[in-house]
């Protein structure tokens, strides 16, 4: 399966939620174009259409009903009587938010295929997952939340957890519920719906801004009352599901800060609270901690680019801390010796900043002899000699016969060189690896294993990256100091190296690796990365029996039966998979964990076993994957994140603590549909 390639930005997100995307506006209408950074977004494949057994024929019960602490609204003041809406204040808000979270869901099997979206117009989704059963387009009836709207849409400020604009679930131009489902099409990762949908089977809290006026706020209210009932008639005419009502918050919001600080996203003036998880927020914090600077040869770090505004502790001296930034860019070009001369004057001033072409930016040329190659292995022998100032001897004359200045330093004080990219490791890693074959005087693929390995930097490099160094590694070998004596013409490249495409697959945890089919199948490079053990979610590798025979066929294990097309479970598998994981980590080794591309059912693996051995909530280990699966999104559909959330309570009842979920399904669905958003086609 491709990986598509997308255009590059930097990685970085504000201290304030986004504005409402266009992805989670139903309502149809001008969209603005999304920035897009520089990430792989694989295509995720569904798998074959299932067969009669595939799909589970057990028709949806109440089994599992939810109760909640707002229904029935007896002994809530009345604001109006038709529509019915009642008043609420913020006391047993909070009471019934925290009642909510320790309910259990209902199982998969209740609520799916209806939550992928089943529009009676939808042929191909409706054939794909009900055929002929028109029960399982029905709503389920063991669902019930709490959806909080607030009045005006503006969630960068004054925002309450869980919190939604109006044009999220509503129609415009009627008082009804948006159609959710889509109409055409087809997919397993409608996360995008998932608020509009649940919307219809909730009660409704609303609530503005302190100086929205009262009439605005019932307004809204109103409009809402009536679609509920609206709903009701069309879907439920027998009246078998509860009644959902509409609520109007009768506190301040300076009020609930004070009474109620927990429940608050963002505050009066738009700052993240930390005290609701933030699925931005959390992915950056866990992205910083990955890819934080450290010493990748002797006085030369790379890291993120350093972020004053975050307010993140580690990158508040960083200015103090090098003398030499190397910003990887795209619109940079390689510096020539000039340019790097009069930088290096300019050290004795205070600490420098230049620029070089981000990884994947340089094409791999026909011959080594050429301007671009010879800038390259300038730079990187300047930077050598600005961190190794003991090294060089001092050139006999300023300028050489080409009029061009020696590169040696003119200064005998080691200079510290950060080397940074936006995400600390994507832009930067053709320069980090070249700079480390020169240093280090090791060939590309010593120098892959020995970042990854021994200085433990998680990074990614594209094909492209993987060519070009191969093709100059004999010309920055012979100029490097610590390669005299190696006979760089006799280097041979190991087998696993021409099957390489540039990633690594990715480090989640120490002794667990998530990959690709082709990761899987390149057994030479997983052995030289420590990798001991395969474990393959629904895709066999195709490995020679003398590979086998080397591995072990008590270090292989294949889950069978296990497509990436929302019908599959997942869920049995957790148990044995996780065990198989454990072992390698008992044997001091690691395991590969991998399906196709690498996103979904393998990732849901990862994030299984990150939930159960770090002891996270799924939001929060779900951003750990993330953040170290690198520039490959990780994508577990819609049924996979329910299991994990079904996973959770499971593993809070192991360790004997009482059910309470950090986020409901609607706003973990909203989270990640606006992370994925920047990565979508447009």
């Amino acid at each position: 399966m491709a990986t598509v390639v997308v255009q590059q930005q930097s990685i970085r997100h504000s201290s304030t939620p986004p504005p409402l995307s266009p992805a989670l506006s139903l309502n149809a209408g001008i969209r603005t174009p999304t920035p897009v950074p520089n990430k792989h977004l694989p295509v995720c494949p569904t798998g074959p259409a299932p067969s009669v057994k595939d799909i589970d024929r057990s028709k949806t019960d109440g089994s599992g009903q939810v109760t909640s602490a707002l229904y029935p609204p007896h002994g809530f003041d009345k604001l109006s009587d038709s529509p019915p809406i009642y008043s609420i204040e913020v006391d047993t808000l909070a009471t019934a938010l925290d009642h909510l979270s320790t309910q259990p869901l209902p199982e998969p099997k209740h609520v799916f295929p209806w939550l992928h979206g089943l529009h009676p117009n939808n042929q191909i989704q409706l054939a794909f997952f009900a055929n002929r059963r028109k029960s399982v387009r029905r709503h389920p009836r063991c669902l019930r939340g709490i959806t909080i709207v607030k009045v005006g849409g503006d969630l960068s400020k004054s925002r309450i957890k869980g919190a939604v604009s109006p044009g999220e679930i509503l129609a415009v131009t009627s008082s009804d519920f948006l159609e959710a489902d889509p109409t055409e099409g087809f997919s397993v990762r409608n996360f995008q719906i998932q608020t509009a949908k649940m919307a219809t089977l909730s009660d409704i809290v609303v609530y503005g801004d302190d100086n929205v006026p009262e009439a605005e706020t019932i307004a809204l209210a109103e409009q809402i009352a009536l679609a509920q009932q609206n709903w009701r008639l069309r879907n439920d005419p027998a009246q078998e599901t509860p009644l959902y009502n509409t609520f109007v918050l009768s506190s301040t919001f300076r009020e609930i800060e004070e009474r109620h600080p927990d429940l608050i996203s963002v505050d009066r003036r738009g700052h993240l609270t930390g005290r609701v998880m933030d699925f931005f927020q959390w992915e950056r914090l866990e992205m910083c901690s990955m890819s934080k600077a450290s010493e990748i040869s002797k006085n030369v770090w790379q890291g993120p680019t350093p972020d004053l505004a975050a307010g993140l502790e580690e990158f508040q001296t960083m200015h103090e801390d090098y003398d030499l930034f190397i910003e990887a860019s795209d619109l940079a070009s390689i510096p020539g010796p000039r340019f790097l001369a009069r930088v290096d004057r300019q050290l004795k001033d205070g600490p420098q900043q230049i620029e070089f072409p981000s990884s994947g930016s340089i094409v791999p040329p026909p011959t080594t002899e050429n301007r671009e190659v010879d800038d390259l292995i300038t730079t990187v022998r300047w930077l050598y000699y600005l961190a190794n100032p003991e090294e060089p001897e001092e050139p006999d004359d300023e300028v050489d016969a080409d009029g061009d200045i020696q590169m040696a330093s003119m200064t005998h004080k080691p200079r510290k060189i950060l080397i940074h990219c936006g995400d600390g490791y994507t832009e930067s890693s053709l320069l980090a690896l070249a700079y480390f074959m020169f240093a280090e005087g090791v060939p590309a693929h010593e120098a892959w294993l020995r970042l990854h390995c021994d200085k433990k930097r998680n990074f990614f490099a594209y094909p492209s990256d993987v060519a070009f160094l191969t093709t100059i590694q004999q010309r920055l070998l012979q100029e490097s100091p610590a390669a005299q004596g190696l006979n760089v013409s006799r280097l041979a490249d190991p087998a696993w190296l021409g099957k390489m495409d540039g990633s690594l697959p990715s480090r989640i945890l120490p002794y667990m690796y998530l990959g690709n089919l082709t990761h899987a199948n390149n057994p030479e490079l997983l052995w030289a990365l420590g990798i001991r053990r395969v474990l393959s979610i629904g895709e066999p590798v195709a490995w020679s029996d003398a590979e086998v025979r080397r591995w072990g066929t008590n270090n292989l294990m294949f889950i069978d039966q296990v497509q990436d097309n929302g019908i599959d479970p997942l869920t049995q598998e957790f148990d044995r998979c996780l065990e198989f994981i454990r072992k390698g980590k008992s044997d001091g080794g690691a395991t590969l964990v991998h399906c196709r591309v690498g996103v979904s059912r393998s990732a849901t693996i990862c994030i299984a076993e990150v939930m159960a051995s770090l002891d996270l909530t799924f939001p929060r280990a779900y951003c750990f994957v993330r953040a170290r699966r690198l520039n490959v999104i990780i994508q577990p559909h819609l049924r996979f994140v329910y299991e994990l959330l079904k996973w959770e309570e499971l593993q809070r009842v192991k360790r004997n603590r009482p059910l309470r979920r950090e986020l409901e399904w609607a706003s973990v669905a909203r989270e990640i549909a606006l992370m994925n958003k920047p990565y979508s086609r447009q």
